[in-house]
């Protein structure tokens, strides 16, 4: 039996696709930097139309972000310090880095729990945030 998890933080967000399409194309390269790990970044550039993955993972990013909130400190946590992957059986997942994974460690550890959708006009991004 597995043992039952309590919710530390619970976080949503949508992100507007056009408006993630306009920042890189007026940003491009300095906007990639900014909001995404290179593992990140590798990852959009294999992408004929990056746009859609860039708005779901800034929106996964922001739904973490909010959910962290509960910790101490949470509100110093950047853009790179949460980091938008797949676990082993493709489901999308999230490293953390820098301060998120320290403030992560102080607390005994978290598990982090990510849903990403999209239509042709926005992306959106739930994220549940256990102790243990």
């Amino acid at each position: 039996m597995e043992p039952i998890l309590s919710v530390v933080g619970v976080g949503i967000d949508l992100v507007d696709l056009s408006r993630i399409a306009r920042l890189l194309a007026n940003h491009g390269e300095q906007a990639l930097a900014r909001f995404f790990t290179e593992a990140e970044r590798e990852y959009l550039e294999t992408r004929p139309d990056p746009a859609g993955h860039a708005a779901a993972r800034i929106a996964a990013k922001e739904a973490v972000y909010k959910a962290l909130q509960s910790l101490p400190g949470a509100r110093a946590v950047g853009w790179r310090d949460i980091e938008v992957t797949r676990d082993s059986d493709g489901r999308p997942a999230i490293l953390l880095h820098g301060l998120a994974e320290r403030l992560a460690a102080d607390t005994g550890g978290i598990r982090i729990q990510v849903s990403l959708t999209h239509s042709e006009s926005t992306a959106g991004a739930v994220a549940v945030i256990h102790a243990g």
